[in-house]
């Protein structure tokens, strides 16, 4: 009962990074005043907040109680979805998206070192799998789900989670135990604000550039205060007791690019989810249930293809299998751009598209989390999960902006062509990114003193 009240927190969260996109049709119908762009905040606020809050609030949950933290976050969660699905306004919604990634920031780290202490030591791998298998399938999963709901009403992608949320509290109040609190220094707060404050700066210029001219004073005012605000955070980093990104983990090549791969892929992702519905549903005016129903061949393909996947990188290693998996991403990129027309032909122009595609995403997640998080000693595996949650929420706000400045005012067709090649050449960097990290070396407790040390390495892990 417990591990499924943890997960059921994992994967209403990962839904609402992605579900949103395919209501945006909807609610341009509810806020007719509102642009593309101001729309992409409503799924870029809650990413921003998500990624900055991520690293501290594991520390939090450490120093707390993950249960405790866990039920907080997952209260917030649920009480702030009510609050979305009544916004009474665009920028209603957008405050309280942030405000609900907030409480996705806090369930996201407690809820894998909860389920950690479900698993013995040995078998502590099988809980990250898990852990990373529920979140991705809550991905894919989104935009299906979401195209359903907002058939309804793009509310509904709100509405649900109470029911899933309301549920998991109650429950979780007395099935999950209490975990041992630890010492330590306070997170930085100053380092968490003026990151979040850098990545905020940096979409607004993506997402507005086209709107407010790429030479304006907006856009130069906001870029530079973006990269100062980025310089700042690694100097304050490489300094602060407990920084919001450890730069000793991230001196580990095969985290570090597997941290990248993840960012890039996860661009991909954003760019993907954004240009698909809006262009079933802008271009060849199809309603937004069925381009829910048309996307989900995609989702169906990565759900297939993820666990074999998982096996064959164990087997073969990172390298080969990312570089496969961003390569096929890419090449559904590649096939929306030539064969997609403005007439519709499903089966013969969008499906294929979406089936490679599907393949590449279900090929390369296990690879993004193998090359993320192995490396690492067990004590530190929460960490290098939530740092791959950041790459990965960050990435997709980056996806989105973009996208969203691409399809800026009355887009064409060309202009959908531009954002599937965005999909395809942030693939094909997570691939290649994943095929520069050299062997990675499993950790795994030692026998005795609390330690880790390194299995060895296979031949097929260095291939």
């Amino acid at each position: 009962m417990s591990i499924t009240v943890i997960l059921i927190g994992v994967f209403i969260s990962a839904v609402d990074m992605l579900i949103v996109n395919i209501a945006f049709p909807s609610m341009l119908e509810s806020f007719p005043t509102a642009s593309l762009t101001g729309l992409s905040w409503v799924m870029s606020a809650y990413a921003i907040t998500f990624a900055a809050l991520l690293l501290p609030s594991g520390r939090w949950a450490d120093r707390s109680g993950r249960k405790r933290i866990f039920l907080i976050g997952l209260g917030l969660f649920t009480a702030v979805s009510a609050v979305c699905a009544a916004a009474p306004s665009l920028e209603v919604l957008v405050a309280f998206r942030a405000l609900q990634g907030v409480g996705a920031a806090l369930m996201a780290p407690s809820s894998l070192g909860l389920l950690l202490g479900l698993f013995a030591p040995e078998r502590r791998g099988i809980a990250v799998g898990l852990w990373t298998a529920v979140g991705g399938v809550g991905s894919a999963a989104a935009l299906p789900l979401g195209g359903l709901l907002a058939q309804i009403d793009w509310r509904w992608v709100f509405v649900v989670n109470l029911p899933l949320g309301a549920a998991a509290l109650l429950i979780g109040g007395w099935s999950l135990h209490r975990s041992a609190t630890e010492d330590g220094p306070l997170p930085d707060l100053l380092g968490i604000a003026v990151l979040a404050a850098s990545v905020a700066a940096i979409v607004a210029t993506i997402a507005q550039g086209q709107a407010w001219g790429w030479g304006s004073a907006q856009v130069i005012g906001l870029s530079v205060v973006g990269v100062i605000g980025l310089v700042y955070s690694v100097r304050r980093a490489l300094r602060h007791p407990a920084p919001v990104i450890e730069p000793a983990l991230l001196r580990i090549r095969t985290v570090a690019l597997g941290n990248v791969a993840t960012g890039f892929f996860f661009m991909g992702v954003g760019a993907m989810a954004m240009s698909t519905i809006l262009f079933l549903t802008q271009v060849w005016k199809h309603s937004t249930l069925r381009g829910a129903l048309e996307i989900a061949p995609g989702p169906v393909a990565a759900a297939l293809f993820a666990v074999p996947s998982g096996i064959l990188a164990v087997r073969y290693g990172v390298r080969l299998i990312g570089l496969a998996g961003g390569v096929a991403f890419a090449a559904g990129g590649i096939w929306w751009t030539f064969a997609l027309e403005g007439t519709p032909d499903f089966g013969a122009h969008f499906l294929p598209g979406s089936i490679i595609g599907g393949i590449g995403f279900g090929v390369i997640l296990p690879a993004l989390a193998a090359a993320a998080t192995l490396s690492l000693p067990p004590k530190r595996a929460a960490t290098g999960t939530a740092m791959a949650s950041v790459s990965r929420q960050l990435g997709m706000a980056i996806g989105v902006a973009v996208v969203a400045a691409v399809l800026s005012g009355a887009p064409d067709l060309s202009s959908y062509r531009i954002a599937f090649m965005v999909m395809a050449g942030a693939g094909l960097a997570s691939g290649l990114a994943l095929f520069a990290v050299g062997p990675v070396r499993r950790q795994v407790p030692a026998d005795t003193g609390g330690h880790s040390k390194p299995e060895h390495t296979t031949q097929a892990a260095t291939r």
